[in-house]
């Protein structure tokens, strides 16, 4: 990771999310180059005496008023909140929460931010979550950041959950919207719980393994994020997924390898269907993205390939 300080210095980040797996690794990495974080909290906010050094905490309820003065100081926001895709079975009530948690959030987010400008203060950096979700299942189609959007449940949500951000964006706020794709970590999100079953020798291919899958690992993603926070120019959807995308096969034999494990035991697509209802449409997507953006911006991938990728989530496993 830049261990430096940004492009104007050290500055003030608000993060929404900042105690799950990508916010966690975001502050602290902001924090090493010399950055301050502001964590929005939907607690009481912790006296300044019990944080970290260069932390503090903003209290704020997603769907409700967030206090703009709160903001005013603010250099950039990453917003990550929302509930997990893939936590629960997509029920009725699931994909309320899906929904709620984050057009609401993102909302309260933007309006806030319009009133700092409206009152004077500094339009800062926004660089707000989405997911490639956004262009649904599209077989062996090549996608880029203009693609159309796709289709279904995930991809309608996208949609709406980056049209949210237009208060922020009519006031004169410059957005981002990551459309992030599979992040390869061993510490959680759906890899977390995929890797498991490769150490057993069960990651074999899900309803035929043709599916593309849009990965990217944890360590590039934080970075993008932190090199869209510094180049406010870059508007619009920025797909953060590697530049060598590769089937779901593809992903859990390297992993295999790595793992000095079999991955030959398949997972039909009807035994999907019948453990995770609608939500299996989902994991049986194809989403063949590239990161055109990051790629025309100039962004270096840590981790370009599928070997290396697995090769860095394997060495991160503890002990």
């Amino acid at each position: 990771m830049n261990s430096s300080a940004g492009p104007t210095g050290a500055r003030l980040v608000a993060i929404t999310g900042a105690s799950g797996l990508i916010g966690s690794r975001l502050s602290q990495v902001l924090r090493d180059r010399g950055d301050r974080v502001l964590h929005l909290v939907r607690r009481d906010a912790a006296p300044a005496d019990r944080l970290p050094v260069g932390v503090r905490e903003l209290t704020w309820s997603p769907g409700d008023r967030l206090d703009p003065a709160g903001l005013e100081d603010v250099d950039g926001v990453v917003h990550l909140a929302g509930a997990g895709i893939g936590d629960q079975r997509w029920t009725a009530e699931r994909k309320r929460v899906l929904v709620s948690s984050r057009i609401e959030g993102t909302t309260t987010l933007a309006r806030a931010l319009a009133e700092v400008v409206a009152a004077g203060g500094q339009a800062p950096r926004l660089v707000s979550g989405s997911a490639v979700g956004y262009y649904g299942d599209r077989g062996e189609e090549v996608l880029s950041e203009a693609s159309s959007p796709g289709t279904g449940f995930l991809a309608q949500l996208c949609q709406d959950w980056e049209a949210a951000t237009r208060p922020a964006e009519h006031a004169g706020v410059s957005v981002a919207h990551v459309r992030t794709g599979i992040v390869l970590s061993p510490d959680g999100g759906a890899l977390g719980r995929m890797l498991p079953l490769v150490r057993l020798g069960l990651g074999g291919p899900l309803a035929g393994g043709d599916a593309w899958w849009p990965w990217i690992t944890l360590e590039d993603h934080v970075r993008a994020l932190v090199f869209l926070l510094d180049r406010p120019d870059l508007d619009g959807a920025v797909n953060l997924v590697g530049p060598a995308p590769a089937t779901q096969q593809q992903v859990t034999r390297a992993l295999a390898r790595q793992l000095h494990r079999p991955a030959v035991v398949p997972a039909p697509g009807w035994a999907l269907r019948i453990v995770l209802g609608e939500m299996s449409q989902e994991i049986l997507a194809s989403t063949r993205a590239l990161p055109g953006v990051l790629d025309e911006a100039g962004f270096s991938f840590t981790h370009p390939d599928l070997e290396q990728a697995a090769r860095w989530v394997v060495s991160q496993r503890p002990g």
